[in-house]
């Protein structure tokens, strides 16, 4: 509680007993209970809370007590009836007749946004309740009566509403035309009803000892009501403050936040009434006092002292200083309000003011422990010790300002470009605070880094992966490796573009047994990430992987990633040749086959190197061979490596397009792999020699005719059967040949076969000449059949042709005939529509 007014006595031991009151500027009206009507003038002393009170006038001239008073205009009810005087010469202006009668009345003066000042007022006669408008010195009738349930015993206007206290109950009567009635709620236990209107045009309502406030629809604004220690008799509201007079003392409380005050002890106080914001004047039955209301500085200081900040700044607001003077006021009461909130571990609250002052977070950050580098939190000051914060409190705490940092940060994103001035504001005056948008982003998430870590782990690599994740590098690193959280310290190192330390982390990490990057998988998958800027660093880290696990391994240059596919592939090529040769090969096939890579030197080098490991092969299987067993396989179907690689080989010579045999033929042996130079010689367009390696070196005709497949080899086939060349045709052979045999039987087979592919002029030709010619009966007659059968095929085609041809021919004359008939006929329709149709007229034609 604190002081709030001084009461100061105005008038005492008045020997008039006083029933009603009401007060303007100096001015202090006061009706008796005899009818006397007295007009007091009181003036303040400067400097002191004396009061020079003079009698100016009175008014002895009513018969009947004087039961109402009021200055909207000067109203009075006396003699059962409404009389209006002017307020310093008692001078009577009119007389409501139709209100006779009346046992109260409530006036309601408006001001519009003209400054035009409209009153109206409701007057209750008996049961019913007349409404009023003024207008040239007279009252009107603002529409018409409404019948109240009962007498009404106190009424207020609340906007477009009067609210009534009966006896036993309140209602609310709407100003729409129809005086629509709403019961509320019953009135309690007091004698009397309580009706009190409120400056923000609400009113109060009493009920018993607890006080409501209600708005124009009859619904109640606050979630509690006022609580008083006896029942009002009268009320008025002066804001902040609500003053009540209580039978034995006058009770001043506040609606928001709800407070009790101050206890006013007077002698039996009956009424009260104000005027503005400094004149309030509560009555009893013989004595007048002036409640002075103490200076809003000494109020806020104390209030500061108690720690009602809510109260301070509702006060801080009402100051007549300069707005600048005001604006600084306000803002240090509500800094200490949000302070002290969060001492009383009001934490979302706390951030939600703090929020909304635009504070430096720095300094809300300041408020927690071990958040802030502690050079700079010595810096800063705070106006009480902070609370010791542990375990549910802590975390409690810390959510709340993930939310508070979450949207600074997001305003500050948003402004990180802006070439207007930064700016905040201290929780202390003299506390420095932070001017770079940067580096105030930096603390916000760094900060937030370390309360993920304290509340919810999950969320730290979502902040860590963001593009402008502004976390500082060494404090974060810190708090992650003390955390054990090595998984999001390689994002971190990642996202700063930090690759050597993460790939030492994932190095360290990979052979202890409880880390979450225990094995080889991360390493991988960071390498494949690095892209060809990187390449060296890739090189660097890739073998340690490529020693414990070569498939897994060799997936760091294969992978389909995009920053993978585009590695300069030779500088790959060499560094695997050079450390880890059995992954080049591979590494080829996995470029030309999945890759489709068409460079002759990647093509090249597979071959070199198939070649290479099947002569390796090729010499352990026969060195495990007895010396006398000689074991021959066709190629490619060894057994084992040996086997698959040779295969691998002799099909990429067929397949591949893109080797140059010309470079590669000096590579290979002339004691062996004869499959393979036959290969060779066949795409370097040497036919003959590779015929007769198939011919009369493997002996396999088959093979000889499965490879080519075009008339001139045929041809060549033929005279590898028939006219063998030398021995020594295919050059320094390290083999022992057989000199080569004609073999008729043989070239009459592929005369057989693939006479179709042959120039049969050229074939007979190439025959010997004492060839029988039943020999080549079966030659003669198949190609002879195919010819004719050729010719049929064409004459068939060519009366086919003629066919469709002479059936367009009928058809366009077909066609021509009718467009001739259907002009005609258009030009004997016109004519005669000519003829028929009258000059002038006009008509649709079809």
């Amino acid at each position: 509680m604190h002081d709030a007014y001084e009461p100061v006595p105005i008038l005492e031991k008045l020997p008039l007993q006083i029933d009603c009151l009401a007060t303007w500027d100096d001015w202090l009206l006061v009706g008796t209970k005899p009818g006397h009507l007295l007009l007091y003038r009181v003036k303040k002393d400067a400097g002191t809370n004396r009061f020079e009170v003079t009698l100016e006038k009175s008014n002895k001239n009513f018969s009947k007590k004087i039961q109402q008073v009021s200055v909207s205009l000067p109203s009075f009810v006396s003699e059962n009836n409404i009389h209006v005087h002017d307020l310093l010469t008692f001078q009577q202006i009119t007389v409501v007749s139709k209100a006779r009668g009346a046992t109260l009345f409530a006036c309601d003066l408006q001001q519009s946004s003209s400054g035009e000042a409209k009153l109206r007022m409701c007057v209750a006669v008996k049961r019913k309740i007349q409404l009023y408008y003024w207008k040239d010195r007279d009252f009107h009738e603002l529409q018409g009566d409404v019948t109240a349930p009962d007498i009404p015993k106190s009424m207020a206007w609340c906007e477009n509403s009067i609210c009534v206290g009966f006896k036993r109950d309140y209602y609310l009567i709407r100003m729409d035309g129809r005086g629509t009635v709403k019961e509320l709620f019953p009135t309690g236990k007091q004698l009397e009803p309580l009706v009190a209107p409120l400056a923000d045009g609400k009113v109060a309502v009493g009920q018993d000892d607890l006080t409501v406030v209600l708005n124009e629809e009859g619904v109640c604004t606050q979630k509690c009501a006022l609580n008083w220690t006896d029942i009002p008799v009268a009320m008025e509201h002066q804001p902040p403050y609500i003053i009540a007079v209580l039978p034995r003392y006058v009770e001043i409380r506040t609606l928001e936040p709800r407070l009790l005050v101050q206890s006013v002890e007077l002698q039996r106080p009956r009424f009260i009434t104000s005027a503005g914001s400094n004149v309030v004047y509560v009555a009893s039955n013989h004595f007048v006092w002036r409640l002075v209301p103490i200076s809003i500085a000494s109020q806020i200081r104390q209030l500061l002292q108690d720690k009602q900040f809510e109260l301070a700044l509702q006060l801080a607001k009402m100051k007549d200083d300069s707005d600048a003077d005001k604006r600084q006021q306000i803002h240090h009461i509500q800094n200490l309000f949000a302070f002290n909130l969060y001492c009383q571990k009001r934490f979302d609250d706390s951030m939600q003011v703090f929020a909304k002052l635009g504070t430096d977070p720095t300094h809300v950050i300041g408020l927690y422990p071990d958040l802030l580098p502690s050079d700079y939190r010595k810096q800063l000051h705070y106006p009480n010790p902070l609370p010791t914060l542990s375990g549910a409190e802590l975390e409690k705490a810390h959510l709340a300002l993930i939310d508070y940092l979450t949207q600074k940060r997001s305003h500050l994103v948003k402004q990180l470009n802006d070439s207007d001035p930064f700016t905040t504001s201290p929780l202390m005056e003299g506390t420095p605070t932070i001017k770079s948008r940067k580096k105030l982003l930096q603390i916000i998430d760094t900060t937030l880094l370390k309360c993920y870590l304290h509340t919810n782990v999950a969320l730290v690599s979502p902040l860590l992966r963001l593009e402008n994740n502004h976390c500082h590098i060494e404090e974060s690193e810190y708090v992650l490796k003390k955390a054990h959280k090595y998984s999001e310290l390689i994002i971190l190192y990642e996202k700063k573009g930090l690759h050597q330390k993460a790939l030492q982390v994932l190095l360290d990490q990979s052979t202890k047994a409880n880390s979450p990057l225990k094995g080889h998988e991360r390493t991988v998958q960071y390498l494949q990430r690095l892209g060809v800027e990187n390449l060296g660093m890739i090189f660097e880290f890739s073998p340690w992987v490529l020693k414990i696990c070569p498939e897994d391994g060799l997936k760091i240059f294969t992978e389909d990633l995009t920053e993978v596919e585009t590695l300069p592939r030779d500088k790959v090529l060499n560094f695997l040749k050079d450390g880890f040769k059995d992954l080049a090969i591979p590494y080829l096939e996995h470029i030309i086959y999945m890759w489709d890579e068409t460079r002759p030197e990647f093509h090249n080098v597979l071959i070199q190197l198939y070649l290479e490991k099947v002569q390796g092969l090729m010499k352990v299987y026969l060195n495990s061979l007895p010396e006398d067993e000689i074991k021959a396989e066709p190629a490619g179907k060894e057994s084992g490596e040996l086997g698959e690689y040779r295969n691998k080989l002799l099909s990429f010579l067929e397949v591949s397009s893109s080797y140059e045999p010309e470079r590669l033929i000096s590579d290979f042996p002339f004691d062996g792999l004869l499959e393979e130079r036959a290969l060779l010689l066949g795409r370097m367009g040497k036919h003959e020699q590779a015929l007769f390696i198939y011919v009369h070196i493997l002996k396999d005709t088959h093979m000889a005719e499965d490879h080519y497949h075009t008339d001139t080899v045929y041809l060549s086939l033929l005279r590898m059967y028939l006219s063998p060349p030398d021995v020594h045709f295919l050059g320094p052979i390290k083999m022992e040949l057989c000199e080569p045999q004609a073999n008729l039987q043989a070239a009459l087979k592929v005369l057989q076969l693939h006479h179709s592919k042959l120039n049969t002029t050229k074939a007979i030709n190439l025959l010997p000449a004492n060839t029988q010619i039943r020999e080549i009966q079966v030659f003669l007659e198949s190609v002879l059949e195919e010819k004719a059968g050729r010719k049929r095929f064409d004459q068939v085609l060519k009366s086919l042709l003629q066919a469709e041809f002479l059936w367009r021919q009928i058809r366009i004359k077909r066609v021509c005939h009718e467009i001739r008939i259907v002009s005609g006929l258009y030009g004997l329709y016109y004519i005669l529509y000519n003829a028929t149709v009258p000059q002038g007229f006009c008509g649709t034609f079809f």
